[in-house]
């Protein structure tokens, strides 16, 4: 007769891939009985939050009693005083992943295309295959988004592009001539999704953001995080530029208190202090020249990156890379998810950590 699951379920649930996080440090200490571990697998800021975003959160501990703002009123205000646009451009969502989820909700139907570059954050095809969209994959060419490629596979039933710039795992972005080429291309009806998660790590004076083509009144929704540069990923917040219609077409279909009081009042805070800001560029930039370095000494091919990561090809099994990392105590990324089996992914992170990435590498490859 089989089971409730196997007859009533939704066909889309099967077609799944659950995402798999970065381990934990205390997963890692409590497995292998070591402790010190370093994660540099997830891409967190190595500085932690911002002081006033701490100061906040400490503050508000005393209102746990009490449900969030609903409408996120003094976020969306903060917010629209540090972009110059009006409260009602902003989404705020359960991190950035709640708001794919929503956008999806919104606009996808069954049999609509949803289009994006591979490899790159799964989420996009998970959200598409949950409204039984269809994911339609362009490769990566050089590592980046091939945005020619990707205009070429729109069709009648493209509903949405995703443009992950710069793109997760290879850091890399795509430029403004190869972006205002595809925007000025595209059909007025697809809607373009930017996701931006780590526009502030980019020092490349090629880079365009999509709030450009927001700007031209093109149908454009441009997502940013508070959970890498600022350091919230454990509050979970993220949100979304947009126009006031699409941002109240996505708002019908989001549960009414999606993000906490604390997550809140920490985004207020860390957007507020400018010199935490900069003390994580400046500290990423660092150990980003320190890591191209070591990786040319040792011979090592590298996506050069915009974000607080590197893509690196270690030309060995990547798995056992990893988990000879792991003995060593340091959490890296491997690149087989993405369809690179000798390729690691590792988050830039203090100089310490940094140093003792590199000689654990050292000592795992001349094993």
């Amino acid at each position: 007769m089989g089971s409730i699951v196997d007859r009533k379920a939704r066909p889309e649930v099967f077609s799944l891939k659950p995402y798999v996080p970065g381990k934990p440090v205390e997963e890692v200490e409590r497995e292998l009985g070591i402790t010190g571990v370093i994660k540099l697998a997830s891409n967190e800021n190595p500085l932690g939050p911002s002081p006033l975003a701490i100061a906040r959160v400490e503050a508000a501990l005393q209102k746990l009693n009490m449900y969030p703002d609903g409408a996120y009123y003094y976020l969306r205000q903060a917010l629209a005083g540090h972009y110059g646009l009006g409260e009602d451009a902003f989404l705020v969502g359960n991190g950035s992943d709640e708001l794919l989820r929503l956008i999806t909700e919104t606009f996808v139907n069954p049999g609509d295309e949803v289009l994006y570059g591979v490899p790159s954050f799964s989420e996009y095809g998970f959200m598409a295959l949950v409204m039984g969209g269809k994911c339609v994959e362009v490769p990566l060419k050089e590592m980046r988004f091939d945005l020619p490629a990707m205009r070429e596979r729109i069709t009648d039933r493209t509903k949405m592009v995703y443009i992950c710039n710069p793109n997760n795992p290879t850091g890399s972005i795509v430029s403004r001539a190869a972006t205002d080429e595809f925007m000025n291309s595209i059909p007025d009806d697809v809607l373009v999704i930017f996701d931006e998660a780590y526009y502030e790590y980019v020092t490349d004076k090629d880079y365009v953001s999509g709030l450009e083509y927001l700007a031209q009144g093109k149908n454009v929704i441009v997502l940013r995080t508070f959970s890498k540069v600022y350091g919230l990923a454990g509050l979970r917040v993220g949100y979304g530029i947009t126009t006031p219609e699409i941002a109240g077409a996505v708002n019908r279909v989001r549960e009414p208190f999606n993000v906490n009081l604390l997550a809140q009042t920490a985004a207020i805070g860390a957007l507020a202090d400018e010199q935490h800001l900069q003390k994580s560029r400046e500290l990423n930039t660092k150990g980003r020249d320190y890591l191209y370095q070591e990786f040319s000494r040792m011979g090592l091919e590298y996506v050069p990156t915009e974000a607080n990561f590197i893509f690196v090809d270690v030309k060995r099994d990547c798995r056992q890379v990893f988990q000879a990392l792991l003995k060593e105590g340091v959490i890296i990324r491997t690149g087989d998810i993405f369809g690179f089996p000798s390729h690691i992914r590792v988050t830039i992170g203090k100089p310490e950590e940094n140093q003792r990435f590199i000689t654990a590498l050292q000592k795992v490859l001349q094993a």
